[in-house]
C-alpha cells in the first residue's frame, strides 16, 4: 500500500542551490511527487508547524530558521514512504548521517540539515495538511 510523506527544503537547501540535485536523489530513489511548492513560511506558519518542539530550547532558534529565506514543501509517495525517506535524508546530525545520504551529502550542521521529513504516518497527515490541500495533490 502506497503511504505519503512529507518533505521540506530548507532555507539553507536553497541558499546551497542543490534543491534540484536533492529532487534528483528524490524521485531516483523511488518517490513520486503528489505536491510541491516554493514558499516563504511567515512566523505563525511555522510556529505552528513546530509547535511539538515549542518547550524545547532550540525551538526559537528554528522558527527563526525555516523563516529565513524560501522552503520547498514536498508530498511525497510510496510504498514504506516515512521509513524510505528517513533512511534517504540520513540521521539529524550529518556528522552520524550514513554515507550516500542527502545530508551527509550537503548539511552543514544539526541546525542547517538541509531537508525536513515526517517522523510517522501520523505526524506525515498532519503535515502534509499543513501545507496542502487535497485539491492540491496528484
Amino acid at each position: 500500500m502506497k503511504e505519503r510523506t512529507l518533505a521540506i527544503l530548507k532555507p539553507d537547501c536553497l541558499e546551497k542551490k542543490v534543491q534540484g540535485k536533492v529532487i534528483q536523489l528524490i524521485i531516483d530513489a523511488g518517490f513520486a511527487i503528489k505536491g510541491m511548492r516554493l514558499l516563504q513560511l511567515s512566523e505563525d506558519s511555522a510556529k505552528k508547524f513546530y509547535a511539538i518542539h515549542k518547550d524545547r530550547p532550540f525551538y526559537g532558534e528554528l522558527v527563526a530558521y525555516m523563516t529565513s529565506g524560501p522552503v520547498v514543501p514536498l508530498c511525497l509517495e510510496k510504498e514504506n514512504a516515512v521509513a524510505d525517506f528517513r533512511k534517504l535524508i540520513g540521521a539529524t546530525n550529518p556528522a552520524n548521517a550514513d554515507e550516500g545520504t542527502i545530508r551527509k551529502m550537503y548539511a552543514d550542521s544539526i541546525e542547517r540539515n538541509i531537508v525536513h521529513g515526517s517522523d510517522s504516518p501520523e505526524n506525515a497527515k498532519n503535515e502534509i495538511a499543513h501545507f496542502f490541500n487535497d485539491s492540491d495533490l496528484v
